[in-house]
């Protein structure tokens, strides 16, 4: 979904992950690789030398990698339905285990796009007591990081120019042809590896991985998208399903448009619950009055895209520069005392320096570099936009739906008073990824119509309440989709994702990771997080 462009272990960091350019793509990109249930591989000979891997483990390059961090690949056939047409190499990285005997834990932190390999690198610490029972392997997807990184080159700059304060939703025919230009650029730039990325795909890569780890089961921990991967998995290959959890739940049934307006009641009521916050607080920019508050920093944002401020490098921060940069700054409560004062910076002495920490940033390679599939990309190859142009790709290629351009431009006042009434704050923000999509070719409608009452061991599902990315609703409606095997554990925080900032969800999960024990159906962590339930439901391995 195209809220969690911040994946759940980078909220103190999101700086680099250049918001602004994710809201619209429209494309004229090579088919989507066709999805269905991925066969056995003693049903398939010609991917049986897929399944005969062992990763070799070995230091991991590129600069501020630790050094207690192992890493290596496995190679994944391009195209799953044509294994001789190519392959690519998927990059992988690894904590050790300090138990014997012990098995594998893989992760995903979300996105989509985003790296495993730096994301553990970064927040490691995070998982260090998994280690007590297993090798803490994360991955960097197809498309992702070092493994054939997608980029849309200068299609990225085109597509900021036209989803910030000077997009015309008055005249979206026009923004479409600019959006056709961009994706081009994106198709250019990304090599041919591009129509064969997607959840469909990368599902199937995960069975890879975990044959070469030497499990029989996948045990997976799944943030934000990584719980559409998680369950897309379940689906595709359900008796290879060992201790699955997913926090941050995703949708599996909803269009982007619908997603959307959820995404901005989300997000709508994380913003309500840090101006809860900030309006006992003595330095609150808004003052005192919680209601004021709330018409304050809509009438900030409107001011904002009116007439932007200039940043130290002469560029315009526009009020939609602003909400993309809130957004960042609303994925943990950690994080609210410097929204705080950058907003109180913002407001009182114009100065943008402090917000744009949260939205802007990034430095990284030129944008552009082409993809390679033919081995592990250098960390320092990976283009700037690597992030952002993975999410449109895995997003697009996951969702069947492609209205037509009369379509939108008929549907656009309407879905704009949908927005403005789910948020006035984030609803333009929003609106703009109806067109996200646009021509692009058809995605795939497996996950809607087949990642369903899977046939699993019982997973555990974490829902937020105060998520403003992945609503605490999609835990609920997705684990009625996935059946009787996923419990959801509710958990009355604020953030996005439970397990970096509840004590309750960190050790529920990681019990039931490490021991096989999972919550009563109905339990829940306390807003504070320090509590933690008990664990009658054993499970064995």
């Amino acid at each position: 979904m195209l809220a969690k462009l911040c994946t759940r272990s980078a909220v103190r960091r999101c700086a680099g992950t250049g918001v602004l350019a994710l809201a619209l793509l429209g494309s004229v990109l090579p088919a989507a690789a066709a999805a269905a249930s991925a066969p056995a591989p003693a049903d398939r000979p010609d991917l049986s030398r897929f399944y005969r891997q062992k990763v070799a483990w070995g230091a991991c390059a590129g600069p501020g990698m630790p050094r207690d961090m192992q890493c290596g690949k496995v190679t994944v056939p391009l195209d799953y339905a044509r294994p001789g047409t190519g392959t690519l190499d998927l990059a992988l990285a690894r904590y050790r285990g300090t138990g014997t005997p012990h098995h594998s834990v893989l992760l995903n932190f979300g996105g989509p796009g985003g790296a495993g390999v730096n994301e553990l690198a970064y927040d490691g610490q995070q998982f260090m007591g998994l280690t007590n029972g297993y090798d803490v392997v994360t991955f960097d997807p197809r498309g992702v990081g070092r493994s054939s990184p997608v980029s849309c080159g200068d299609g990225g700059d085109q597509t900021a120019a036209v989803t910030g304060a000077d997009a015309d939703l008055a005249h979206p025919q026009a923004l479409l042809r600019q959006l056709r230009q961009s994706a081009a650029a994106c198709a250019r730039s990304s090599g041919d590896v591009l129509p064969y990325i997607g959840t469909v795909n990368a599902a199937r890569d995960l069975d890879v991985i975990r044959q070469a780890l030497g499990e029989q089961k996948l045990n997976y921990l799944g943030f934000s998208y990584g719980t559409r991967l998680g369950s897309v998995y379940a689906a595709q290959f359900p008796h290879n399903v060992g201790r699955m959890a997913l926090d941050g739940v995703d949708t599996l049934t909803e269009s982007l448009a619908e997603q959307g307006i959820d995404g901005a009641r989300g997000q709508q009521t994380a913003l309500e619950d840090f101006l809860d916050w900030c309006a006992r607080d003595a330095g609150c920019p808004f003052g005192r009055d919680r209601r004021a508050a709330g018409d304050a920093v809509a009438g900030l944002v409107r001011s904002l895209d009116r007439r932007p401020v200039t940043t130290d490098g002469g560029d315009p921060f526009s009020g939609q520069d602003l909400v993309a940069a809130i957004v960042q700054a609303l994925y943990s409560k950690d994080l609210w005392p410097s929204l705080e004062r950058a907003l109180g910076s913002l407001t009182e002495d114009r100065d943008p320096r402090g917000i744009m920490g949260f939205a802007t940033g990034g430095a990284g390679p030129v944008l552009g570099r082409p993809a390679r599939h033919d081995g592990l990309v250098d960390p320092q190859d990976v283009p700037a936009d690597n992030l952002q142009a993975a999410l449109m790709a895995i997003n697009c290629a996951d969702d069947p739906d492609r209205p037509s351009a009369a379509r939108i431009a008929g549907d656009l006042k309407r879905l704009r008073a949908a927005y403005d009434e789910a948020s006035p704050v984030f609803g333009r923000y929003r609106l703009t990824q109806v067109l996200m999509c646009y021509g692009r070719p058809k995605g795939t409608d497996f996950i809607r119509t087949r990642v369903k009452d899977v046939d699993t061991p019982r997973m555990l599902l974490v829902g937020t309440r105060g998520d403003p990315a992945t609503p605490y609703p999609w835990a609920v409606s997705t684990a009625q989709r996935l059946g009787p095997a996923a419990v959801v554990l509710d958990n009355k925080g604020d953030g996005h994702t439970g397990y970096g900032s509840s004590v309750c969800v960190h050790r529920t999960v990681d019990e039931f990771l490490l021991h096989g024990s999972l919550p009563a159906y109905g339990s829940s962590c306390p807003a504070d997080g320090k509590e933690w339930s008990v664990f009658p439901n054993r499970i064995d391995r």
